[in-house]
């Protein structure tokens, strides 16, 4: 795995961060809640920005949203009781095996 790839990870694993933040932030009217969110997403934003110095721009997005999407619904599930119907859980899976192809596929240019 290259540099590239572990950057982009981070990234989306950042986006996780900053986007159970904003549930926390309550609407940005708790200080501490909102700069640790804030920090989160530049924190994200940059490594994202340096992993596209090697990766092609749709693959790394694809991969940084599909983290964060798949990242949210998972904790969002068992910090926030929401669902986990089999159906939800189904298309969870389907977008794991695409962000897991899209690295197997997506190499750098």
């Amino acid at each position: 795995m290259t540099s590239s790839w572990i950057l982009l990870i981070l990234a989306g694993l950042l986006e996780v961060a900053w986007t159970l933040g904003l549930k926390y932030t309550q609407g940005f009217t708790r200080p501490l809640a909102s700069v640790l969110t804030v920090a989160a997403i530049v924190a994200s934003m940059g490594l994202l920005s340096l992993a596209v110095k090697q990766l092609p721009i749709g693959t790394a997005y694809a991969v940084w949203v599909g983290i964060g999407a798949l990242g949210a619904a998972v904790l969002g599930m068992v910090l926030f009781h929401e669902p986990a119907t089999p159906a939800r859980l189904f298309f969870l899976g389907l977008l794991l095996v695409a962000i897991v192809g899209l690295k197997v596929t997506g190499g750098s240019h």
